[in-house]
């Protein structure tokens, strides 16, 4: 079997990073994506990454603030509206597998790094002039980019399906069948 050739995508400071989704509550496929200039990226992911990944960035937020909160709180005012929809074409690259984040002290950007869903689900090490290896997307964004990110996502994360007051699983119209009410439709 022949493989592709790697692919990579790299958006340093893009003009847009943001997760989004399109469908119905219960529905919904979610997307992240970059773009700068007229280049513009998308990939799909669970929900639960996108709430992963706003919390693992304002932890590493926090942790890099050091007791400076304007690092860690910052929003830039030319940042674009949360409700902002993704854009089309909406052209799916790949399902997001493994996902990486890391501060870059030299560049005091926040890098997030996301490869295909995998077999094995581990995140490969593989250097950027390598052939083979899975495709990568990387965006570098500065903190203020990121606190937008972790809004944004916050947001959409809220916007679904309202949780059950008893076991947190998201309700249906319908109702559903709640483990914590014995099995008993709530």
């Amino acid at each position: 079997m022949d493989r592709m050739t790697r692919r990579l995508f790299v958006f340093d400071d893009p003009d847009r990073f943001l997760a989004g989704a399109v469908g119905d509550p219960g529905q919904r496929t979610f997307y992240l994506q970059a773009r700068k200039g007229g280049a513009l990226v998308s990939v799909s992911l669970e929900k639960v990454q996108v709430a992963a990944l706003a919390e693992r960035l304002a932890e590493m937020l926090e942790r890099v603030g050091g007791g400076e909160p304007s690092v860690a709180t910052a929003v830039s005012t030319d940042e674009e509206p949360l409700e902002e929809p993704l854009e089309e074409p909406l052209v799916e690259l790949f399902r997001v597998g493994p996902m990486a984040v890391a501060w870059e002290p030299e560049s005091a950007r926040i890098m997030v790094e996301a490869q295909p869903l995998s077999d094995d689900g581990e995140y490969a090490v593989v250097g950027d002039d390598a052939e083979d290896g899975p495709d990568l997307v990387r965006v570098r964004v500065a903190p203020e980019r990121a606190r937008a990110f972790i809004h944004g996502a916050s947001t959409l994360i809220a916007s679904g399906r309202p949780a059950c007051p008893f076991c947190g699983q998201p309700l249906e119209p319908q109702g559903h069948f709640c483990s914590r009410m014995n099995g008993h439709l709530n």
